[in-house]
């Protein structure tokens, strides 16, 4: 009992001699303290747009067995894939509904079903 008593203290005087040693001048804040330099030059900068989310990624194995990676984003665009860490080829719809198109290609949908149509190949259909 007398141990834990003597630790208890210890423990106690410790801490305050570490307390002791904090800094105790008071801060002041001043509202109209040290203007920033470059107030102006951010103020006046343009607003920032953020990228667009991504909705869907999804994995399809179209009917001649080959993957495709797709992801879906908010802005009516998405990535196609061939392989998983490959480069992207960014397809675009003129609106929500409509197929995403470029350079040949073009995929219908973005559900767990959807038709891809490859420079060169017929479309066909390909399942998540």
């Amino acid at each position: 009992m007398q141990t834990t008593s003597r630790l208890l203290t210890a423990a106690v005087l410790g801490t305050s001699l570490f307390l002791a040693a904090c800094n105790s001048k008071p801060e002041t804040i001043v509202a109209d303290g040290p203007k920033d330099p470059d107030a102006a030059a951010l103020n006046a900068a343009a607003p920032v747009s953020l990228p667009p989310m991504v909705t869907q990624s999804r994995t399809y194995r179209c009917a001649d067995n080959r993957l495709v990676y797709i992801d879906f984003f908010s802005n009516n665009t998405a990535n196609y894939k061939t392989a998983k860490d490959g480069s992207p080829t960014v397809l675009t719809a003129p609106a929500p509904g409509k197929p995403y198109v470029a350079d040949g290609y073009s995929v219908s949908g973005d559900g767990p079903t959807v038709d891809i149509a490859a420079p060169g190949k017929a479309s066909q259909s390909c399942k998540a």
